[in-house]
């Protein structure tokens, strides 16, 4: 029963049993959910300082870990089918936007920074994650975590900071434009908006020798508990982040404009006794968080459920933090188990975790309700980092619906290969190398050749594209490489950082079936090359629509009531902007992706939009298709990197004209992007005062069709023109 059918219901038999309306209300308000008992007041006064606009006085923000719109089997419902708490609120109260898209490369780490900052790669550092390499000075890597706190750098040999803009400073941090707007911000396990481990990150807040660093060496178990994973970032002067509470200096020290004088919480140590000041933080359902061995505080990344996770939502928004980003971990992984470590699609133990999931949203809907936080004074969005793809067996019933007939598989998890063994024993490659291992593995050559060296990179590229494999699902022989990306490529994609030092040698996205790592150079019977690994059975990373095409909802003032909407393309630098829109704030950066007017009301958008919004939709949508990594261009461009890398013709010809073309196209399409997003961005933020003239029609309809011309000769190159 939804939300408003349950409350008519609700009084209906309350006028029955009551003769007055003042006994009506009396009644009603006895019997409502119970709250702590100074949230309400607290959740009405204590954001009164956040100036935001469009009404909206509170947001809330959750990325799910790979949670899916579409069905990963016919028969059985999807993820979100499952959790019609959430799903029906999306469609009902606002929008659903199912032809989201990710950048590249997809994974957690890079995917929510994406949506966080409205930037690439290119202008975050994250092209690789959720971990990545990066060079030595002796011509070796080492691997450096994608999840660390906003200002830590890559390493003590890399200094550069790990989140880094293309003028090699630290990239604008998320939370500045609404503290800036007197608004507190919460972090709730959201990539590197809080501590996410107790090395680097607490030496970089703290300091190496302080209490903090001091437990974390003594105590390693009850630091990840007290320091990672949860944070508030205070507006200016605000009491929650006063040194009393433990606050201490956000320090953002490349901030455009500046940020001095502003303070932070870190920890559930320090953030639960001002969001939870009669005891520790529980769940949706009552139980004291804690991490798996038992410390009371935050419970790993991977014990962010949708009941704990929401939970910290709701204490936060109650007690003054009036902005909160959020991250709920995947269903289909077991997260109450040890045994089975992952689910395949209608399995019993996915289905269950799926109810919870569904149970827990329509608690915290209610709970925020009662708060008075709802879609007229809140904007929700709530989106998934990136798709993911499922490697198992077919199920069995082959009927099964994991509803009423839970699904069984005879095998469950990814295909492993060993890249050594298989360049050696198959290509004669014994090059040495190290890579970052994925279904998507980017791979670093010792001495980071350069990438047309015809003794070293070259043989390797295109012993790579040789590759195959016997697919032990199917029994079929089959080339286990789709695409090939070097340098000139990445740098097409938005993939090249300001950090030369973390730039691969080649990128090879994979079939999604298989995880590719390092070993031996042999395969042998005790030591064989092709595995399965039962511990994973969902790949991502990889260029596939299963991964590449997630979904995003809005909900809010101002957002249309559009429901579900499979048209309208968009990626995750596309979030930034619309909520900034939405909001009615700025960003000191020039975005890289673009509002989505077509779900805002007309009344909401700047006069230069509404009068040129015909105009101004089919620049949007040209601009994303030569923009985004996994938009028409991109993907074109794939084909061709991939045929240039594998290419062996007399010197090199073919590859040499084919990068060529690709170095051309990109600063083609880098030309022609930025004049584009320049005049969304105009229109889009320019103020009340930007007169709608100033979007010149024939130059939008110039770029536009310089755009498709674009595409189309790379379409033509490729043979699908």
């Amino acid at each position: 029963m939804d939300q408003k059918r349950a409350s008519f219901a609700y009084f209906s038999r309350r006028l029955l049993l009551f003769a007055s309306l003042l006994i009506l209300l009396l009644g009603a308000v006895a019997t409502l959910p119970a709250t702590p008992p100074t949230a309400q007041a607290q959740a009405v006064g204590a954001d009164s300082g956040c100036r935001l606009g469009n009404g909206i006085q509170h947001v809330i923000y959750i990325q799910f870990d790979n949670v899916h719109f579409t069905r990963d089997n016919p028969n059985v419902p999807s993820d979100l089918e499952q959790m019609p708490n959430l799903l029906n609120f999306m469609r009902d109260n606002g929008v659903l936007l199912t032809d989201q898209h990710t950048p590249l490369i997809a994974h957690t780490g890079d995917d929510i920074v994406t949506s966080l900052t409205g930037l690439y790669p290119d202008q975050q550092g994250l092209a690789v994650s959720n971990s990545y390499r990066y060079y030595k000075p002796d011509g070796t890597s080492s691997s450096a975590s994608a999840f660390t706190y906003w200002t830590d750098p890559v390493s003590a040999t890399d200094p550069n900071f790990n989140v880094i803009d293309a003028a090699g400073q630290n990239t604008p941090a998320p939370w500045v434009p609404y503290t800036r707007a007197g608004c507190n911000v919460g972090g709730v396990g959201t990539a590197n908006i809080e501590l996410e481990n107790i090395g680097s990150d607490i030496n970089t807040v703290y300091g190496p020798n302080s209490p903090q660093a001091q437990e974390a060496t003594s105590n390693p178990d009850q630091a990840n508990a007290d320091f990672v994973g949860i944070s508030v970032h205070c507006a200016l002067g605000n009491s929650l982040c006063s040194t009393a509470n433990h606050g201490v200096a956000d320090v953002l020290p490349d901030e455009p404009g500046g940020y001095t004088g502003y303070q932070a919480l870190f920890g559930n140590k320090y953030v639960a006794p001002q969001i939870s000041p009669n005891g520790p933080v529980t769940d949706l359902d009552g139980n004291v968080i804690e991490s798996d061995t038992g410390n009371i505080g935050f419970p790993g990344f991977d014990g962010m459920s949708a009941s704990v996770s929401l939970a910290y939502v709701a204490d936060m928004q109650e007690h003054g933090v009036p902005v909160t980003y959020a991250y709920i971990s995947d269903a289909h992984d077991n997260n109450t188990t040890a045994s089975p470590p992952t689910f395949g699609p209608g399995e019993a133990g996915y289905v269950a975790q799926l109810k919870a999931y569904n149970e827990a949203f329509g608690k915290f809907f209610a709970r925020l309700a009662h708060d008075g936080i709802t879609s007229k004074n809140t904007l929700f969005v709530v989106t998934a980092d990136e798709g993911d793809h499922f490697v198992g067996s077919a199920p069995s019933p082959a009927n099964c619906d994991g509803v009423t007939i839970p699904c069984t598989y005879s095998q469950v998890g990814e295909v492993d290969a060993n890249l050594s063994g298989l360049l050696a024993t198959e290509q004669g490659i014994t090059t040495p190398f190290s890579v970052h291992s994925d279904s998507a593995p980017a791979i670093y050559i010792n001495g980071d050749p350069a990438r047309n060296n015809e003794t070293v990179t070259r043989p390797f590229e295109r012993a790579l594209g040789k590759l195959t494999a016997v697919n032990p699902y199917t029994n079929v022989t089959q080339n286990i490489t789709n695409y090939l990306a070097d340098p000139v490529e990445l740098n097409l994609l938005h993939m090249i950082t300001a950090d030369p030092a973390r730039t691969p040698t080649v990128i090879q996205f994979a079939n999604p079936d298989y995880f590719l790592y390092t070993g031996g150079t042999s395969c042998t019977t005790a030591s064989p090359c092709i595995s399965f690994d039962t511990g994973f059975a969902w790949n991502h990373g990889d260029v596939a629509p299963d991964i590449n095409t997630t979904w995003l909802g809005m909900v809010g003032p101002d957002v249309k009531h559009l429901g579900i909407v499979n048209g309208i393309w968009s990626d995750h630098t596309d979030t930034r902007p619309t909520m900034m829109e939405l909001l009615g704030l700025k960003d000191d950066y020039q975005h890289e992706g673009r509002v989505l007017f077509e779900i805002i009301q007309p009344w909401a958008l700047p006069d230069a939009v509404r009068a040129n919004e015909n105009a101004l939709i089919r620049l949007a949508e040209a601009y994303k298709q030569i923009n985004a990594p996994v938009g028409e261009l991109g993907l074109a461009s794939l084909q061709i990197s991939t045929a240039a890398l594998e290419s062996n013709t007399p010197n090199d010809a073919t590859y040499t004209r084919l990068e060529n073309l690709l170095g051309q196209i990109t600063q083609a399409r880098n030309t022609l992007a930025s004049q584009m997003i320049t005049i969304l961005e105009a229109a889009e933020f320019g103020g009340a005062s930007h007169a709608s003239s100033q979007v010149n029609t024939l130059v939008v309809a110039h770029l536009v069709t310089q755009a498709y011309t674009l595409i189309n000769q790379l379409l033509k190159t490729t043979g699908k023109e």
